[in-house]
């Protein structure tokens, strides 16, 4: 179903890939609307308990996408250096293919704004609490049950 990589001796472990996607500052989220365009947003979001979870308005272009299709694509890149003499880049990349749903459980919510939360403003712990029980059901939570996942490296 998923085409492998083409360039294997560039090809990083599940566990590499699991990484940078736990250290990630943003990904891009990639969606298709209903007449067929491919639609990408960064969003900052965590990597928990095997799956990504970020926030977003009640409404927009990333959740009519949803409704229309759940199928989706997520991409972190880490490091990057580039080489100019070389015309080359030292980096680590990571994308994802999965199925997007909106979460609906308060504790499954709760959950995930605090595992953001910490990721974001782990210095804030009390005061993100507060935010979450006051501001967050302004929010929606989006969850990708990750399908497939593949992660790239060029490595000094």
């Amino acid at each position: 179903m998923f085409k492998e990589m083409r360039r294997k001796d560039r090809k990083l472990s599940e566990d590499e890939s699991k990484k940078i996607l736990s250290v990630g500052e943003y990904g891009v989220f990639s969606s298709v609307n209903s007449e067929g365009y491919a639609y990408g947003v960064p969003v900052n979001y965590v990597y928990a308990d095997g799956v990504i979870y970020f926030h977003c308005a009640r409404e927009g272009v990333k959740l009519d996408n949803i409704t229309h299709n759940d199928r989706t694509s997520f991409c972190v890149v880490g490091k990057t250096k580039i080489i100019p003499e070389e015309f080359s880049t030292l980096y680590e990349s990571v994308i994802l293919f999965g199925r997007a749903s909106i979460v609906m459980d308060d504790e499954e919510r709760k959950s995930a704004f605090m595992h953001i939360v910490k990721k974001y403003s782990g210095e804030f712990l009390e005061k993100g609490n507060e935010y979450i029980i006051k501001d967050g059901p302004k929010a929606i939570i989006v969850k990708i049950v990750v399908e497939h996942l593949s992660g790239k490296a060029i490595k000094e």
